[in-house]
């Protein structure tokens, strides 16, 4: 006898990027066309190659936190529970929660608040040991965003950290979705978040050859995903969250469905901890398996959200590999990439691409590519490029293949399709 599993839904959303923090103003400007990419001001960054980031304007903790607390949160911790208020507060659940053991928190980071422990460094360095904030460990560690969601939601069930790189914000979902499907949990609060805008991180990626230095006078223009002239993506900072929940208890509550978590998967290449295998396999396995778990065919896939970083490899690769999963198909698909107007947030990005997904889903518009002004030869897909799109769309692939060699991609479709 098969087991019937439970059907995961998104009730409640929250979103705070370089377009804005919350989610109408967040996506009126993506549809728009619109790049949030600025040079930095978080410091002084003359003397990188790269001088521009996707940082998020006018962010006060003290919105969301008394101040005190604020304080001993690394920025990461603050925008991730910022975020989850946000999707907490759009899922109309009242706190305190009426079954606590039966909600969890999976939440991850890419880096986490390492800028907290670099201040220790100096500290001790400078001033030795009884000088250290005995709050500077603890809120630089991974976990500590996912603790601070926790908190805030008073939940008491599953919880996790997930850190994989730029496949970490696609991964939370996926796995927070087989907790519920399994009856682990009623609802898990999902999210990811990035929170590091400092010479060190913006230094490190230039070391690689990551970042792109043309366009330090000409910030808006830098992140350009699959355009020939691509040199490397935005570093961004950034955190969205969803509220996801099993289908009969959001029913039961009345709670707004904006989509289903309707497929998952996660692989390695295996091959380089920078580089994706140049023949796409690792990215072709996700995608297929992710289908697989769907329980559909590629012909069902309307739209696809790119990982798309505006890398010459990544972006070749990533087009190789749409090609050889939905094969003439490919062409007349519509792909658009999120991050050429708001870089690459990392560990939050494939959440706030989820995110995109849904209100794609739910609203029958797809946003633009923007930036896409040289055609490349090798990346010769539909782009949807510089105009969004109205669209009717039911099932969306959304894709994340990160450092490390992590893949994790999401099918996400509309709750009346099955």
């Amino acid at each position: 006898m098969s087991k019937t599993y439970s059907r995961v839904v998104i009730t409640g959303m929250g979103a705070i990027t370089a377009l804005g923090s919350d989610i109408n103003t967040f996506w009126d400007r993506l549809v728009a066309g619109k790049s949030g990419i600025t040079r930095i001001t978080q410091f002084d960054p003359e003397g990188l190659p790269c001088q521009i980031a996707g940082e998020v304007p006018d962010f006060d903790p003290q919105m969301y936190f008394p101040m005190k607390e604020a304080r001993r949160m690394s920025r990461a911790s603050q925008l991730a529970a910022a975020a989850a208020k946000n999707a907490i507060d759009d899922s109309k659940l009242e706190l305190p929660l009426t079954n606590p053991e039966r909600v969890g928190v999976y939440f991850g980071t890419a880096v986490g608040g390492v800028e907290r422990m670099a201040s220790g460094l100096d500290t001790i360095r400078e001033n030795g040991y009884s000088r250290l904030n005995p709050f500077i460990l603890p809120s630089s560690i991974p976990n500590m965003p996912a603790f601070h969601v926790t908190r805030l939601v008073g939940a008491l069930g599953p919880s996790s950290t997930i850190t994989t790189a730029c496949a970490t914000g696609t991964q939370t979902i996926g796995e927070a979705a087989h907790i519920i499907r399994y009856n682990r949990a009623d609802i898990v609060v999902a999210g990811g978040v990035e929170g590091l805008i400092q010479p060190f991180a913006l230094g490190g990626f230039a070391s690689m050859r990551a970042l792109p230095t043309s366009f330090n006078d000409d910030p808006t223009r830098a992140s350009r995903p699959f355009d020939a002239k691509r040199e490397g993506f935005v570093f961004s900072e950034g955190a969205a969250s969803l509220v996801l929940e099993n289908l009969d208890h959001a029913l039961a509550r009345g709670a707004h469905i904006y989509a289903e978590i309707a497929g998952y998967a996660s692989s390695s290449d295996g091959f380089h901890m920078a580089v994706p295998e140049p023949t796409g396999k690792g990215a072709i396995l996700t995608i297929t398996q992710a289908l697989k778990d769907a329980g559909i065919e590629p012909d069902a896939i309307d739209y696809i959200n790119a990982h798309g970083t505006s890398t010459p490899a990544n972006d070749a690769v990533e087009t190789l590999a749409i090609k050889k999963v939905f094969g003439d198909r490919a062409a007349s698909i519509p792909i658009s990439s999120t991050k050429s107007m708001i870089g690459h947030a990392m560990g939050a990005s494939g959440t706030i691409e989820a995110i995109v997904c849904a209100l794609t889903i739910e609203r029958e518009i797809i946003h633009p590519t923007i930036n896409y002004e040289f055609p490349d030869p090798v990346c010769d897909l539909d782009y949807v490029p510089n105009h969004a799109r109205k669209v009717k769309v039911n099932t969306v692939l959304s894709n994340s293949f990160g450092l490390g060699a992590q893949n994790a991609c999401l099918i996400i479709r509309r709750i009346d399709a099955v």
